[in-house]
């Protein structure tokens, strides 16, 4: 059975930068809005941006044009095609659920011995480095989605946002909950 090549995701998320902010963008500014808006849940290396800008000007999703008084700046703009990719794979539902890499996880797993006295150790730094993950995503949920208009403004965002404390505050939870039953 031949294995399909996985689907390049990050034309998806640069177009849907471009259509978030209505206009055109340089690299920098993706990038920047990677680490700002999209780290909580998806991270693009900084030198990914470039190369795949380049690859999606020569498919004609995006047209590049200098930036007026920098020559050597580059910014982007969404072509009638890209928009019509982007609109088609945001209707498409997922096919498998998301998969993360969490280095607790795999700690706990290969820990044999129900009295293993790191366990409570890993159990209490994973509390303590959850509450903090949980307050900053608390702090956004202030800072973006203080207004009605705010949440309906980027209400994906607002959803997203909203699901990671839910799940932050789940986590939470179930360390606690683990440690003091230890």
């Amino acid at each position: 059975m031949v294995k399909m090549p996985k689907q390049r995701i990050l034309p998806h998320i640069i177009l849907g930068i471009m259509g978030a902010s209505g206009q055109m963008v340089t690299g920098k500014q993706i990038t920047d809005y990677v680490q700002r808006d999209l780290g909580e849940f998806w991270q693009v290396a900084h030198s990914q941006v470039y190369p795949e800008l380049k690859r999606m000007t020569k498919e004609e999703l995006i047209t590049c044009h200098a930036v007026p008084g920098n020559e050597k700046e580059k910014q982007y703009a969404m072509t009638a095609t890209g928009r019509q990719i982007l609109d088609e794979w945001l209707s498409i539902p997922n096919e498998e659920t998301p998969q993360q890499k969490n280095l607790f996880s795999i700690k706990m797993f290969f820990i044999r011995e129900k009295d293993d006295p790191r366990i409570p150790g890993l159990l209490q730094s994973q509390i303590e480095l959850v509450t903090k993950h949980l307050k900053h995503l608390d702090s956004r949920k202030v800072e973006l989605f203080s207004t009605k208009e705010s949440i309906q403004d980027n209400y994906g965002h607002y959803l997203i946002l909203t699901r990671a404390i839910e799940r932050n505050r789940a986590q939470l939870k179930w360390l606690e909950d683990t440690l003091a039953e230890m």
